[in-house]
């Protein structure tokens, strides 16, 4: 079948978009047409073992046995209908088309009845009848010929997929949410399975795919056309999970249409309730939600990342509440299939991220943690940066991350960071937030650099050189040192010191505080520059008005606090013969990975402050990608004599204008 069968038989299905005008919003349309189109293609599917259902059905009607089993044999397919009812009948009698339709449905096997309860069939049904409408939608779909012989599987789900975008379409303020552009899924495909191209065309291949978050399922189905093109004997075995109800059915609709178990798509949270966390995959893909907060599932992630340790797809570390990105990929991975002895198994993943999982969360941080775990395992294979306004709902910067426990000799220890955001051409018409797109050419060059990366980042004549780069995994990681300086203080008595002693809780708790902060009134404007004279004049004063010194470490600490200043010419401060350091002069440093910290603190601090030191034991190791700084160039300023110039330009074209309107 070509692509304008396709079209053609995609426009029947919508047509219905006409009848429903003014009673639906256009981007309600789907709502209606996409549950039809699957109940069409169901029952022309079953309609050859229509009678041998009805037959057994019959045979086990009033029996206290599961007929669920038999009746799937006999249907041939995995779902079925015990109903004697056809569209074309329910069509004919226009009074009773509600009810006999919920009749319809209601006796179809329960995953396919779920299916259609979760687009809210039985609402719309309500709603059409309500509008006198539901007998001519019905009556347009009689006429839609979607039977197998005439439409196989594979043609089908071209079909549908058409209806989905369309959907998408229409409703694009939501679009994003269930729905990543064709050619974004088809670059994505490329980069994770292209690698696999030789293993795939083997006889009798198998793989199975895996999209944690799947939406309408484009992913899943990008994923099976690539492999069955590279061998269309190939068994694909795809599997999803999905949150969002409407987005759910539709995906499972599209395996029920194409052939598929529609077991293998599950609904429900992939956080709280993982349907495959048993299985392992040879591919995952996901788009996960940008920066969505995870905070409904937070008990069930933060007792899995406390209690389950490596057991538990959480050990490495929870990013911050507001973004569940990365939860995502940690739910992928331990999903890979392990790598045998010889080298063979394992699993490649592909997911979309927007720029914050590359460096948010400074180290000891959970998104560093992750980041690290990744990188110290030799996970992540490479890093693509697209085109920004790529996307239906968001024009923000995309990156694809392409992670594998089986990666090729020369990409051991490395990951390549490719640069792709010149990659793409523009639309001619936006679609919310999309403004731009990969062609098909944008798609192979990017798809032929990932595979040559490593050449070409290492050859300076190469083409595209300065789009790639090969960083060494420990290249990302670095020292957060914590270099203290001392705390340096003089000393002297002011009405702000008095002020300060009064308020001070250690002095509150004394038998009469007022006497005691009045007993240093006579040593206004004293200044000493060490502690122990300060402390010794001050302590004569005290006993001098007839009270005690009191003595303990919070009423020390509070005196100091109070009349001391700090001074860079004043007294260092000591604790246990140590300098103590001061809080407010504090500060911290990044050092590369593997370079010697007291050699940096040597080289970059001490020519500036020679007393400062790094405390060892507040150094942590973080690891971040800063992928725009690789690839940075600078751009000199123009000249200031051509924004001059540029400048008296328009100032005499403003006055000639002016001049026009005011003739």
């Amino acid at each position: 079948m070509n692509s304008s069968k396709h079209t053609e038989l995609a426009n029947h299905a919508w047509s219905v978009a006409d009848l429903l005008r003014g009673d639906y919003k256009q981007s309600d349309y789907g709502k209606v047409i996409l549950p039809f189109t699957v109940l069409r293609r169901l029952e022309c599917v079953l309609e050859p073992t229509r009678e041998k259902v009805a037959e057994t059905a019959a045979q086990y009607e009033g029996q206290e046995i599961d007929p669920d089993h038999w009746l799937r044999k006999a249907s041939g397919h995995s779902f079925y209908n015990r109903s004697g009812l056809t569209l074309k009948k329910i069509a004919g009698d226009p009074k009773s088309a509600a009810k006999n339709l919920q009749k319809y449905v209601g006796a179809f096997s329960d995953n396919a009845r779920e299916v259609l309860d979760k687009y809210e069939f039985t609402q719309q049904i309500k709603r059409l009848d309500d509008a006198d409408l539901l007998y001519q939608v019905i009556g347009k779909f009689t006429d839609l010929d979607l039977h197998p012989e005439v439409v196989s599987n594979h043609n089908m789900g071209y079909i549908f997929e058409e209806l989905i975008r369309r959907f998408a379409e229409q409703s694009n303020e939501t679009a994003g949410e269930h729905f990543t552009p064709r050619e974004v899924i088809k670059l994505m495909v490329n980069l994770l399975i292209a690698p696999d191209g030789d293993a795939l065309t083997v006889p009798g291949a198998v793989r199975t795919v895996m999209d944690p978050a799947c939406g309408t399922g484009g992913m899943l189905s990008a994923a099976e056309d690539h492999i069955k093109a590279l061998n269309p004997d190939a068994t694909v075995e795809v599997y999803g999970q999905e949150l969002n109800p409407e987005s759910w059915a539709i995906c499972r609709s599209d395996l029920m249409i194409k052939g598929q178990d529609p077991e293998h798509i599950a609904f429900g949270n992939s956080f709280s309730d993982p349907a495959h966390r048993r299985e392992r995959f040879d591919y995952l893909l996901a788009n996960p939600p940008f920066g969505v907060e995870w905070k409904k599932v937070k008990d069930e992630v933060e007792y899995e990342h406390k209690h389950m340790g490596e057991a538990g797809r959480f050990a490495a570390g929870l990013p911050r509440i507001n973004d569940g990105s990365l939860l995502f990929l940690q739910h992928m991975i331990s999903m890979m299939k392990p790598v045998d002895v010889k080298g063979g198994g394992g699993s490649r993943i592909a997911i979309v991220f927007n720029g914050s999982p590359l460096f948010t969360g400074a180290a000891g941080s959970g998104e560093s943690e992750i980041r690290r775990w990744i990188l110290e395992n030799d996970w992540l294979e490479a890093i693509v940066a697209l085109p920004d306004q790529l996307f239906y709902n968001t024009g923000i910067s995309t990156y694809f991350w392409i992670l594998t426990n089986r990666k090729a000799p020369d990409h051991k220890g490395k990951v390549v960071l490719l640069d792709a955001r010149d990659q793409f051409q523009k639309m001619r018409k936006s679609l919310g937030d999309k403004r731009k797109e990969l062609g098909k050419q944008h798609i192979a060059d990017v798809t032929r650099l990932y595979a040559e990366a490593i050449q070409a980042a290492a050859d300076p004549n190469h083409e595209l050189h300065a789009k790639v780069k090969v960083f060494d995994n420990e290249a990302f990681g670095y020292q957060r040192i914590t270099v203290e300086r001392p705390l340096k203080l003089r000393f002297e008595v002011t009405e702000e010191t008095l002020a300060a002693l009064a308020t001070a809780k250690p002095v509150h708790r004394l038998p009469q505080p007022e006497r005691f902060v009045e007993a240093f009134r006579p040593l206004l404007g004293s200044s000493w520059t060490t502690k122990s004279d300060a402390f010794l004049t001050l302590k004569d004063a005290v006993v001098a008005a007839g009270l005690l010194w009191p003595g303990g470490a919070p009423f020390a600490k509070s005196m100091r606090e109070a009349v001391g200043v700090r001074d860079p010419e004043g007294e260092v401060q000591k604790i246990k013969g140590e300098p103590e350091p001061d809080t407010e002069l504090r500060d911290y440093e990044n050092v590369p990975l593997g370079e010697d910290v007291e050699e940096y603190l040597k080289r970059e601090v001490h020519p500036h402050v020679p007393d400062a030191w790094i405390d060892h034991t507040k150094t942590k190791i973080g690891y971040e990608i800063p992928f725009t700084r690789h690839f940075y160039v600078y751009e000199p300023p123009r000249p200031l004599a051509e924004i001059d110039a540029e400048l008296k330009a328009l100032e005499a074209e403003i006055q000639e204008l002016l001049g026009e309107v005011t003739e």
